[in-house]
């Protein structure tokens, strides 16, 4: 029997590899590795030139080559009419040149690889049947025409060097992720990690120097699903421990005696850095005191969707906002002594058909967008990145030579290593594409069988894959383990993720601390207000009130009742998935309120019948304030809620909340309601209605939620949240849509049309009125804004000098590694200064924020958010305020040139309290 993957509509002249798979009885094999392989069938590489020239190459066993040769005279007969050919191979440049910042890119950087045996085309240096780069697919009207993967062949390897530029203090110093920079609302140190990655990788290669070849390969291969105490593992291996990878990106999932955490999406709410790096440093703190070696967050996907499932684990739909809330949580996870992950690398932007459709995106978007938070990952010393379920340009995210290796280890300098999403492994070959590590171990859980272990080791033996990138794979994954200090009286493992209740291996160690105070505060720091009429907030003293909705009260059968959260009949305090974690308790708003009513002699009322309207109506008639929660919930794809396939089918309101809402309001004229959300809802409904007072967007608070409400309901919190995404008036004024049907198709096409004009910046560009813009909220009290300077900052970089007078003459960044997170862009450059004044009658938190304005030469968005600061003002003071530019933020993406490039004609700016709410303009001196 033959096997042969097609895929049709390459253009004609271009080398393509197929591989096919001949069935000969191949059954399971047992190395010496931990785990099960069964050996992949043979392999043949047929490739096409044109649509007619065919040429073949075979790389059998040295054993099976006579037991193949009449099975291989049949393929080569039926290769003389095979008529169909694949997609052009990796590198092979695209002919089209920019014209917009959807167009394709025209120049390719090679990978690390060089095909030693290759039947691609023999101009190619790359090891990937892929585009020429993440711009090689154009997002208008692309068509899928199937899986590109890698062709079967002998690769050699060089290991990209590691950085060598000199530390730079105070600005460019030597750090350790023990030790990072102090946070500050103004950074303005780039830390540099690589003296301690050199460290680090210097002892991993002691370490494993007396490595077999099976040895190194356990390094690489989890020990399968299920098989070990964490929901990833990494076997011991001589004297090296091995590895604990647990979830998640709120809270140590599975685990009792930890602390259930505000979710991504809150702390993006806070604008505040502090904020950020403390729950990181928290969040830290408690993966390493229950023994976990790499926690498997932060989330930094960009909520390219407003229905995405998983948007609430990231940090919202801009860039610069997710990349600040990224880089603040790593430093922070990895000062408590964790190895942070950054995930999921890359366009995992909706769970519908996660893993079977392709993400289109071209280069520039691919760069400005969804790549940012992972170069900031990268600048924060992040550990490791995992690789996503999704296809990126036709090529499966962990099988991506451009975005892994050339991107990301080339580009980005990246220094960890790439472990893959849970079974997203797609092939042995991946390690040559850039994976370092398979997770959970096995090609799909219980399956007994991986695509490294045995069979990585037969790929390394057989030539197909070198020993220098054996090592390299092996290497990165334990220099990582040094680079955070773990050998060094690191706990063991104390919790089992798949049997809680067994007393031998779950020590029941508690690491809360105190830490439920920094949740309260989170909590109450990421609200949004949204509408306050008539000061109906802060409530001062009620005689009476009533809650509304079943979000007001607790769970039904408390706050774990749900397995992975998978549903809500109370409080919503996170969403679904395995982005989750156990409640040790939560508070409800109900019992928040009540606590402070007792002290107020107020009298509470509520009704959680989501349903009886009516009677909802006649409870709120006649109460001094009538408060009406609802909430709107997403997750994972394995778990449906409500005919929700972890996206939302819509952005309405649950439990019946718009009906809820006018109800209660029609009966009481001091409507407040409150919204627990894991992203936007259209509110028209009932958003203007007069009897409507005042709209509190609570957010995911974890298990402080009800408190926190009360917090800000009461004024105990001035409110200084600020949205991390838009709120339209319309599902359909949003840029991307929701995919749901599949056509039928193998793989679904997701073209990203909408290129740079993402949120915010598609309103903008579009003239679109939304209901609540990008960065809005309000406050209890009032703030103005004054004397706008801004002054030039003199480089401290004089070893790349020639560099800054070049990007200051329009010339791109070079093609070389860690070009994009090099020192000379990211540094200091200019110092936006200026004054805030609290005008009102209370202290408060105002959150300034900066927005670049580009020339029209660089087909950028109107605004562009570039910095943000958070300053407490007591009333009627005045502070000075800054917030610093480097050369990075005021670049664009050159497709053409492969580099960062200052755009030809002037670059201003404005300042102010939101996207569309601007106090102060100015202009960036040339």
């Amino acid at each position: 029997m033959i096997l042969v993957g097609t895929n049709a509509g390459a253009p004609a002249g271009t080398g393509s590899g197929v591989e096919v798979a001949i069935g000969f009885p191949a059954g399971l094999v047992f190395g010496s590795n931990q785990v099960q392989n069964r050996r992949f069938v043979h392999k043949i590489n047929l490739v096409t030139f044109g649509r007619s020239s065919i040429c073949l190459s075979y790389f059998p066993p040295e054993s099976t080559r006579a037991a193949v040769m009449l099975t291989l005279s049949k393929l080569l007969l039926l290769s003389c009419i095979i008529s169909f050919v694949l997609g052009a191979p990796a590198l092979v440049p695209s002919a089209a040149t920019p014209s917009s910042p959807g167009g394709n890119v025209s120049t390719t950087v090679a990978g690390p690889y060089s095909p030693v045996i290759t039947s691609s085309n023999s101009s190619s240096t790359s090891a990937v049947s892929s585009t020429a780069s993440s711009a090689s697919a154009s997002t208008s009207g692309a068509s899928t025409t199937g899986v590109i993967t890698i062709p079967l062949s002998s690769y050699s390897f060089t290991p990209y060097p590691t950085p060598t530029l000199n530390p730079r203090p105070p600005v460019f110093p030597a750090t350790d992720p023990l030790n990072p920079p102090s946070v500050s609302s103004d950074p303005q140190v780039v830390p540099d990690f690589a003296p301690a990655w050199t460290t680090a990788y210097q002892k991993a290669k002691n370490l494993i120097s007396d490595y077999t070849i099976e040895e190194k390969v356990n390094i690489t291969t989890g020990v399968g699903w299920a098989n070990g105490l964490c929901v990833g593992n990494i076997p011991p291996n001589k004297n090296f421990p091995g590895l604990c990878l647990e979830d998640s990106p709120l809270a140590v999932r599975f685990a009792d005696y930890a602390t259930a955490f505000p979710a991504g999406i809150q702390v993006a709410s806070t604008w505040n850095r502090a904020l950020m790096r403390a729950r990181g440093l928290a969040l830290g703190q408690e993966f390493k005191g229950k023994g976990v070696n790499i926690a498997l967050g932060p989330m930094m996907n960009m909520g390219r969707i407003g229905q995405g499932g998983r948007n609430w684990e990231g940090f919202g739909a801009d860039p610069f906002l997710t990349g600040e809330s990224a880089y603040e949580t790593i430093l922070g996870l990895q000062n408590g002594g964790v190895q942070a992950t950054a995930k999921h690398f890359i366009n995992n932007e909706q769970e519908h058909f996660r893993t079977s459709e392709s993400s289109n995106v071209d280069d520039r978007t691919q760069h400005e967008i969804y790549a940012h938070p992972f170069l900031r990952s990268v600048m924060a010393g992040v550990s490791s990145v995992m690789c996503s379920y999704n296809l990126v340009n036709e090529t499966y995210a962990c099988n991506n030579d451009k975005m892994l290796n050339d991107i990301l280890k080339r580009e980005y300098g990246f220094q960890g290593f790439v472990q893959s999403d849970w079974s997203a492994t797609m092939s042995t070959l991946s390690a040559v594409a850039g994976l370092d590590m398979t997770m959970p171990g096995d090609i799909t859980f219980d399956s007994g069988d991986s695509y490294f272990g045995g069979n990585l080791t037969d790929y390394v033996n057989d030539g197909y894959i070198s020993m220098a990138r054996l090592d390299d794979m092996a290497t990165r994954i334990i220099a990582a383990w040094y680079f955070l200090h773990q050998d060094e009286a690191y706990p063991a493992t104390n919790f089992n993720a798949f049997n809680p209740t067994d007393e031998v291996t779950n020590k029941h160690v508690n690491v809360q601390a105190d830490h439920y105070k920094l949740v309260r505060e989170i909590g109450a720091a990421g609200t949004v207000l949204l509408k306050n009429k008539n000061c109906a907030l802060p409530l001062d003293k009620p005689r009476n009130m009533v809650l509304i909705g079943s979000d007001a009260g607790p769970g039904k059968s408390g706050p774990n009742e749900f397995s992975d959260q998978g549903g809500s009949d109370g409080i919503l305090a996170m969403g679904w998935g395995s982005g989750t974690g156990n409640f040790p308790y939560l508070i409800s708003p109900l019992e928040g309120i009540q606590e402070r009513a007792r002290q107020d002699g107020s009298s509470v009322f509520w009704d959680f019948d989501d349903w009886n309207t009516a009677l909802a109506g006649n409870m709120a008639y006649g109460q001094a304030v009538a408060l009406v929660f609802t909430n709107s919930d997403s997750g994972e794809d394995y778990i449906t809620v409500d005919g929700n396939e972890g996206d939302r089918n819509n952005l309405t309101a649950w439990h019946n909340g718009d009906d809820l809402i006018l109800a209660v309001a029609a009966q009481n004229n001091n409507t407040i309601v409150v919204v627990n959300s894991v992203g936007p809802l259209i509110i028209e409904p009932w958003i203007e209605h007069p009897n409507i007072t005042a709209v509190v967007w609570a957010g995911i608070q974890g298990q402080e939620a009800g408190n926190a409400i009360a917090d800000v309901l009461y004024g105990a919190y001035n409110p200084s949240g600020r949205l991390p995404y838009t709120i339209a008036k319309d599902l359909a004024d949003y840029p991307a849509q929701l995919v749901t049907d599949d056509s039928g198709s193998e793989i679904v096409t997701i073209d990203y049309t909408e290129g740079l004009f993402i949120d915010y910046r598609h309103f903008d560009q579009a003239n679109i009125t939304p209901r609540f813009e990008f960065g809005f909220g309000l406050s209890y009290t009032t703030f103005t804004y004054s004397e706008l300077c801004v002054t030039p900052i003199h480089s401290s970089d004089t070893d790349q000098e020639d560099l800054i007078t070049a990007w200051e003459n329009g010339k791109a960044s070079p093609i070389v590694e860690g070009s994009s997170t090099a020192l000379w862009l990211h540094e200091p450059a200019f110092q936006v200064t200026f004054k805030v004044t609290n005008t009102g009658l209370v202290s408060g938190t105002e959150i300034p924020q900066l927005y670049i304005h580009f020339p029209s030469s660089a087909s950028e968005p109107p605004s562009v958010l570039k910095g943000f600061t958070n300053v407490e003002i007591s009333p009627y003071d005045t502070e000075q305020v800054s917030i610093t530019l480097s050369r990075y933020d005021l670049s664009i993406w050159d497709v053409v040139a492969q580099g960062w490039r200052k755009p030809d004609g002037q670059i201003s700016f404005s300042i102010g309290a939101s996207s569309r709410d601007f106090r102060l303009q100015g202009d960036i001196p040339t």
